[in-house]
């Protein structure tokens, strides 16, 4: 599909003919096939061969290139949450995170489908939160799928507009904006966003980034980081938001500590007042269309607050007979926190249980912590989530090994052989990976693994 008329003239506005005529030519080329590696698995280095990892993504830890697009629906170890299929580029947002990023709370504001999500819960650890926000109902239930596969537990998923997040004035270390947007940097693996593409919707694309970019300062703590990116080239939508937002802020908004970026990595760097701004360019970094930029909120600088009544909390306490049966399913329970929203049991690390309990009483929470399970007659049965969770016991129960071709069955959720399995339920993995639960009774296996995730499509 041609590019629009009105953005090829754009870009030689913007570019210059000569540098606009590279663009265009990378914007017809093949994309790079980028994933995200998750540090809470093992097994990494024969996954990336097995793969066939090419090179490492420069700028993120975790990051590599593939030689070739395999299919990822028919990999087991994706299932599994080994990794992300993340886009380079956007993989950048991570090195714009304070050097201390450990035990940070971090809201990010516009997180569907969770790559930066996943990326931020990764660098927090077990002592951060990421409070993980996205309007889209629809949506929010991908970003909450990707997060209980992540399994790093420390993750809260939101669904709110974020003009009316009230009562998280100056809550949080870091707010990440990755902005609604016109879309120009995907035009090269996305025709829909050639098709989709209009003026007017770059600037209904920009009313609505200043409308978020307002809420994220109010929920900035004095102090805090503001992460601001989009996935498009145009101005008024990237550089022109920034300076919107510092004529509004004035002061308030300082300079944030400063980002090597080494010039092999092809990544144009620049300054919009004090935020420092980071372009990359399909024709100069390997990578999609890709705007980001950091700035901070001064040490002095107000926090307004707003009076909100919290809601009754949706969280029952725990009876201690309960309480013992979760924390065998854990490795560290003196580390956590449990109890009941419906008839369903979370856990939190103990570090986040009072924020994501507050939280709960303000917002409407999708998803939080880990999803535990149900209680029948004292014992445990196990949420899917639970199966992914770093922080999982797996000499609660047996676990059955599965072959490739087997696991592919497990995920389709079609019968597999009772032979590998343990009376009772069983861990499923692959490759000493955790794909879900199943059930042996007798000589028959009841698969547990969610039908909303079961693999529908068959392979070429």
């Amino acid at each position: 599909m041609e590019l629009p008329a009105r953005f090829v003239e754009r870009l030689d506005e913007q570019l210059g003919a000569a540098e606009a005529a590279r663009l265009r030519t990378a914007l017809d080329g093949e994309p790079p096939v980028s994933i995200r590696l998750n540090p809470s698995r093992e097994g990494g280095e024969a996954l990336l061969r097995r793969l066939g990892c090419r090179a490492a993504v420069p700028w993120c830890d975790g990051g590599y290139y593939l030689r070739e697009r395999p299919s990822f629906t028919f990999d087991a170890a994706f299932h599994a949450g080994a990794y992300y299929v993340q886009e380079a580029s956007s993989q950048f947002v991570g090195r714009l995170l304070p050097d201390a990023a450990e035990g940070l709370r971090i809201l990010d504001l516009c997180a569907a489908p969770g790559g930066k999500t996943t990326l931020y819960a990764a660098k927090v650890g077990p002592r951060g939160l990421v409070v993980a926000n996205e309007i889209d109902r629809k949506r929010v239930q991908v970003l909450a799928d990707n997060v209980r596969k992540w399994g790093t537990g420390n993750v809260a998923v939101t669904c709110c507009d974020p003009q009316r997040m009230t009562g998280c004035d100056g809550a949080f270390d870091v707010v990440a904006v990755d902005a609604p947007c016109s879309g120009e940097g995907m035009f090269r693996k996305d025709d829909a966003a050639r098709a989709e593409w209009s003026e007017q919707n770059v600037h209904r694309c920009a009313a609505r980034q200043d409308a978020i970019l307002d809420a994220a300062w109010r929920m900035l703590r004095a102090g805090g980081t503001l992460l601001y990116s989009t996935c498009t080239f145009n101005r008024e939508e990237d550089e022109g938001a920034l300076e919107r937002l510092l004529a509004r802020v004035g002061d308030e908004a300082v300079e944030a500590s400063p980002v090597e970026v080494p010039e092999a990595w092809g990544i144009v760097c620049g300054r919009t007042g004090v935020f420092r701004t980071f372009r990359f360019f399909p024709h100069r970094a390997e990578g999609e269309g890709f705007f980001a930029a950091v700035a901070r909120k001064a040490e002095e600088a107000p926090t307004p607050r707003t009076a909100v009544k919290g809601r009754r909390s949706v969280l029952a306490p725990l009876d201690r007979a309960t309480r013992g049966e979760l924390a065998r399913w854990v490795t560290e329970p003196e580390a956590m926190r449990f109890a009941q929203a419906g008839d369903t049991c979370y856990g939190w690390y103990a570090e986040q249980a009072d924020e994501v309990r507050r939280l709960s009483e303000l917002l409407p929470v999708v998803y939080s912590g880990v999803a535990m399970g149900q209680l029948f007659k004292g014992c445990l049965r196990p949420d899917p989530a639970l199966a992914f969770f770093a922080g999982l016991n797996r000499g609660a129960l047996p676990a059955a090994e599965l072959t490739e071709e087997e696991a592919l069955a497990y995920l389709r959720k079609q019968e597999v052989a009772a032979e590998r399995f343990a009376q009772g339920m069983n861990l499923v993995c692959r490759e000493g990976r955790a794909l879900g639960f199943a059930k042996r009774i007798g000589g028959r296996v009841n698969n547990l693994y969610p039908n909303a995730l079961r693999i529908l499509k068959n392979e070429d």
